[in-house]
């Protein structure tokens, strides 16, 4: 149960006073369904309103506040020409402008003859001193209302500044003082004010300094999210071990056997992960491990190794992709690796229905499957196994925690080895999969080949068809991806599509298109077929981010590329390079370039180090963008900055390991604090995992 103070917290924002269904869909939309999500959404600025001048010596440009009295009301003949209303003090005239306006608002606000208090941006136009739609107006008597000092928050489409301060005002006149969870000798040491105190700071910021994300109040709310988010991952991870597991000990003369027959040797990084998984395999605890490694370094061959052990011990093991089209190609692989060893492979995704699907439920409820390779389809409740023993996740930041404990349930203590080709840098393992042991591999298959990376700017585009031009005409096989343009499908087709008719003119029907908006079996169609034979230009928007291995793909050209992510660029890259030939990328870019682009674009050309790759991602852009659009898997922080917090970060594990090893029932004093800290940051799932007595 939620501890009772913090109940007026998760109401929703409807709740709070002037809050009606319509300003509820624009808070839902800015991110703040409830109270408590208003106290997380800290200002980005403020507004300085203690310049008080006379009217003659306001300035342009400059946010004013003035005393003025009302001499007259200038109202328009149409209504698409603004209102205008006259005020003076004794240096001059002062017009306030409004547009669209509506009813007898404005003479209500600003009676002739009286005295008002008016704030907002001086503009001088027509040689006349004016301010359109002040930001505040106010009688003398209420002057002290007007903060001097003003915060200024981001805001969605619809919502006004006053409204969102309002409400943010209203939600801070809610929070109660909670006792201190965290430890008072640390607390004492950093300097850092309580909770309640903190949070009141933040939403005060007395200068531009005070917005800095090292501020001691800053810190402690930012340390605060950390330690909920360490505490649950530590919780879920002291779970995990309490489940019974199983021990899955296998002599591995399958697993010999397959990877002797394979035409190629593994990499010393491959060798190193296999041992460590098979090691964790044969432990009675349930083993939890990431492995992580960049697009090619060979992960699938690991994965077949892992579930081969399973496989010789009589039990079954599941592999889930993130697409049906990747779950196919998956199958393929896997397939053919496996060919000749007796081991029965069977593909489950969304697309078997009917009959066939009856009988491959039957045969893996029978134990007639040793190994199925599917999408999220693997784990619905109508699928039985006899005896599952291990899932492999791939393309783990695209499912929750959650999706990987579905799996897990379909087994006895079955064992979990999730995957990633999106290399994380490590503050972000911390905080996302910190509940996980970690294998990294860190090497390229033998015979792979550097590509070679150039940036050019978008004006070059015809010398560009050129190249491509010649590549095709040497039997090579071209991606062509087309931007996501501010994340909106409809002008990301647009722009995919008019590239694709563009090059469907000049080089006819060797040219394909996929993206978002098409039909599943439709895309794979077109994949299948850049893949084997029919397509040899392949544009597309970034579904091929995880997709499908083509070796005969050698040039890639990225349109646009300064609108990608680093981490993004770096993964729609690793299409290309997968056989012995030599690649090349090229990044079209539209001049000119911020600072943070240039910075982008030119680690990509020096390095294809996915793991440093992903540190700079970190840097340059902030946690929650690094691994694409905000990921299921991965904890989105309102308070933390990862780029800045890390060594907060490092802290706070420290800290939620003493607190697992000393209170792990969260008994104590303090721990009756903790779980009311894990409620507040919404980490209600890993109270259920506290144990109990």
């Amino acid at each position: 149960m939620r501890p009772t103070p913090l109940n007026p917290l998760f109401a929703p924002v409807t709740a709070l006073k002037g809050v009606g269904p319509r300003l509820g869909k624009l808070f839902e939309k800015l991110g703040a369904p409830l109270v408590v999500d208003l106290l997380w959404h800290l200002p980005t600025g403020l507004i300085d309103r203690r310049h008080q001048p006379k009217v003659i010596e306001a300035k342009d440009g400059e946010i004013a506040t003035i005393t003025v009295t009302v001499d007259q009301h200038q109202k328009p003949h149409n209504p698409r020409q603004p209102y205008r209303v006259r005020c003076r003090d004794e240096t001059g005239f002062l017009f306030l402008v409004f547009f669209h306006v509506r009813g007898d608002w404005i003479e209500q606000q600003l009676p002739i003859g009286e005295t008002r208090i008016v704030s907002g941006k001086v503009e001088h136009y027509n040689n006349q001193i004016q301010i359109t739609h002040p930001d505040h107006i106010v009688a003398p008597a209420e002057g002290e209302t007007l903060k001097p000092i003003e915060p200024v928050y981001g805001l969605t489409q619809g919502l006004t500044p006053r409204v969102l301060g309002r409400a943010i005002d209203a939600a801070l006149a809610r929070a109660p003082a909670l006792p201190e969870w965290l430890d008072p000798a640390y607390v004492k040491k950093q300097k850092w004010p309580p909770w309640r105190e903190a949070l009141s700071a933040v939403h005060a910021p007395e200068s531009d300094d005070a917005l800095s994300p090292l501020t001691p109040p800053r810190q402690r709310l930012a340390f605060d999210e950390l330690l909920a988010n360490q505490l649950a991952l530590a919780l879920m991870r002291e779970h995990v071990k309490r489940v019974a597991g199983r021990a899955i000990v296998a002599k591995g003369n399958l697993r010999r056997k397959v990877l002797a027959g394979l035409p190629f040797s593994l990499t010393r990084s491959q060798q190193a992960a296999i041992e460590e998984i098979a090691n964790d395999m044969r432990q009675p605890m349930r083993m939890m491990r990431l492995l992580q490694g960049d697009v090619g370094s060979g992960k699938t061959v690991v994965a077949l190794a892992a579930m081969l052990d399973a496989v010789e011990t009589g039990a079954q093991a599941a592999f889930m992709a993130p697409t049906e089209l990747l779950a196919r190609q998956h199958h393929a692989t896997l397939t053919q690796l496996a060919q000749g060893s007796g081991v029965r492979i069977a593909l489950l995704t969304g697309r078997e229905k009917g009959k066939p699907r009856t009988q491959l439920l039957h045969l893996l409820a029978q134990g007639d499957v040793d190994i199925v390779v599917g999408t999220h389809a693997l784990f619905s409740d109508d699928v039985e196994y006899k005896d599952l023993a291990l899932a492999i996740v791939d393309e783990q930041h695209r499912f929750g925690v959650e999706q990987r404990m579905l799996l897990a349930d379909k087994g006895k203590g079955v064992d979990i080895l999730v995957m990633t080709a999106t290399p994380i840098p490590r503050t972000l393992m911390l905080t996302a999969y910190g509940d996980l042991d970690s294998s990294r591999l860190t090497e390229k298959p033998a015979g792979r080949k550097p590509i070679k990376t150039v940036t050019m700017p978008i004006e070059r585009l015809q010398e560009v068809i050129a190249a491509v031009d010649r590549a095709l005409k040497s039997g090579t096989k071209i991606y062509w991806i087309c931007p996501l343009v501010e994340e909106s499908e409809l002008i990301d087709l647009k722009a995919a599509t008019d590239r694709f008719n563009e090059l469907q003119k000049r080089f006819g029907e060797r040219v394909g298109l996929v993206h978002g908006q098409m039909k599943g079996e439709e895309r794979d169609r077109v994949m299948e077929q850049f893949a084997g034979a029919g397509i040899d230009l392949l544009v597309a928007t970034t579904v091929v981010e995880v997709g499908v291995d083509v070796p005969e793909a050698t040039v890639m050209v990225i349109e646009h590329a300064e609108r990608f992510g680093l981490a993004q660029l770096h993964q729609l890259r690793g299409r290309i390079g997968r056989s012995d030939q030599a690649s090349s990328c090229l990044l079209l870019y539209t001049p000119p370039l911020g600072e943070t682009a240039k910075a982008r674009l030119t680690i990509l050309r020096e390095s294809d180090d996915g793991f440093r790759i992903a540190e700079e991602d970190l840097r340059l852009r902030g946690a929650g963008e690094v691994l694409g659009t905000k990921q299921s898997g991965l904890p989105e922080m309102k308070l933390a900055d990862l780029a800045v917090h890390g060594e907060l970060l490092a802290v706070a594990r420290d800290d939620a390991q003493l607190i697992m090893t000393r209170d792990p029932s969260l008994a104590s004093p303090r721990g009756e604090a903790l779980r009311t800290l894990l409620y507040l940051f919404g980490r209600d799932q890993a109270v259920r995992y506290i144990r109990s007595g």
